[in-house]
């Protein structure tokens, strides 16, 4: 398993500040299995009603960090 370097931590915790103010949160998958499918993925949620708002159906997740950046800059259609 890899380490999470200082740089990939703190865009997470940028990212998880914008979601928060556009009314999201941002949900990293807790899947400890490298090869699974949703490991190391995301999913933006309403912060209100706890719905997905952004992410794989199926799974709640599978953003990648590009992604999750992408969908918040672009904001919800």
């Amino acid at each position: 398993m890899m380490a999470m370097t200082t740089a990939e931590k703190t865009r997470e915790t940028r990212l998880r500040r914008m979601a928060e103010r556009q009314g999201l949160v941002l949900r990293k998958s807790g899947r400890r299995d490298e090869r699974a499918l949703d490991y190391g993925t995301f999913g933006l949620y309403d912060a209100w009603t706890n719905t997905l708002e952004v992410g794989d159906l199926s799974t709640g997740y599978g953003l990648s960090i590009d992604e999750v950046e992408n969908a918040l800059k672009e904001g919800r259609s």
